[in-house]
């Protein structure tokens, strides 16, 4: 029954210094000359030597590439999305910065939406609807998202253009409710919420499994089961 034990302990020095030379060792990373054939200017622009004003006023400001394409929009009241060559209305006016992509489809943007109270959003796009997006709303709630891609659909219709707005599911969702109840659920490929993780009004953290009909059939709270 010791010569186990012994084994152990005897390969124990051998083993050691290998794991501590492991963790001092440098983190792969590329080489100087890697580096070399990637350095665009070792003396890039940071800073202009005066400005042109003090204060711009303006309604809209489009930045744009070398072929004219306008890649960035800063505007009160950002112009309605572009979804491959078709602008479509948007759900409320958004007054903020929008970024579009090299065919001038819109791909994500940041703002202040015009809704009683007011929202700040931030959303990152899919090709043809939101990928990720953040929201505060009025009531104090905050909610950030993450959506399953879509299939990229085409219609005849539209000039053979993307389909935007197809149903997909939103896989996660991280919440914190107006009365501060947090959250993070997951949902299946139907956009159907089976696992969520919260705090109870009692301050117990719990893990929730729902079935496809939305109801709790388990859950996991350690702390308040070991309560009396």
């Amino acid at each position: 029954m010791l010569r186990p034990l012994a084994l152990a302990v005897g390969l124990a020095p051998m083993i050691m210094p290998l794991t501590a030379q492991a963790q001092d060792a440098e983190p792969r990373r590329p080489s100087l000359q890697v580096l070399e054939s990637i350095i665009e200017t070792r003396d890039p622009e940071i800073r202009v030597e005066a400005v042109d004003h003090d204060r711009i006023s303006a309604r809209r400001i489009d930045i744009v590439d070398e072929d004219g394409v306008i890649r960035m929009t800063l505007a009160a009241e950002t112009p309605a999305p572009i979804i491959d060559g078709i602008q479509y209305r948007r759900a409320f006016g958004v007054s903020g910065l929008i970024l579009y992509d090299e065919k001038g489809s819109e791909r994500g943007g940041f703002g202040v939406a015009d809704v009683d109270g007011g929202m700040a959003v931030l959303a990152l796009d899919h090709p043809a609807m939101d990928a990720i997006g953040w929201r505060v709303s009025p009531d104090g709630s905050v909610a950030f998202s993450i959506n399953q891609a879509p299939p990229l659909i085409r219609d005849p219709g539209l000039g053979d253009r993307l389909v935007p707005g197809v149903e997909t599911s939103t896989r996660i969702r991280l919440s914190v409710a107006a009365d501060g109840t947090p959250a993070v659920a997951l949902a299946d490929k139907a956009d159907r919420t089976r696992v969520r993780m919260t705090v109870t009004p009692e301050g117990y953290g719990a893990i929730e499994f729902l079935n496809a009909a939305g109801e709790v059939i388990h859950v996991l709270a350690p702390e308040a089961d070991a309560t009396p």
